[in-house]
C-alpha cells in the first residue's frame, strides 16, 4: 500500500534520511519510534510531499508519489 525505496532526504547540504525503506500493507498499523533528531518527523513530511525526497521513491497503492506536489498527494 505504502513503500519506501532508499529514500534520502536534505535540509539543505545536511542529510537528515538516509536510504530509509518502509513497506506498509493494507491494515497493517505502523509506528516509528526513535530518539529525538532521528528523522522520524522528516520521514513523515517526506511522504507527504513537504520536503521531498533526493533519492529514492515512494509509492502509495503502486502509483509514484515522490515527485508529486503535496496537494496531490493529499487528495490521493
Amino acid at each position: 500500500m505504502l513503500e519506501l525505496r532508499n529514500v534520502d532526504t536534505y535540509y539543505g547540504n545536511i542529510q537528515a534520511l538516509k536510504g530509509v525503506s518502509i513497506d506498509v500493507h493494507e491494515g497493517e498499523i505502523v509506528t516509528l519510534i526513535g530518539a529525538n533528531g532521528a528523522g522520524k518527523s522528516t520521514t513523515l513530511m517526506t511522504i507527504c510531499g513537504v520536503t521531498p525526497p533526493r533519492n529514492g521513491e515512494i509509492y502509495f497503492r503502486g502509483a509514484p508519489m515522490h515527485q508529486m506536489s503535496t496537494d496531490k498527494i493529499v487528495s490521493m
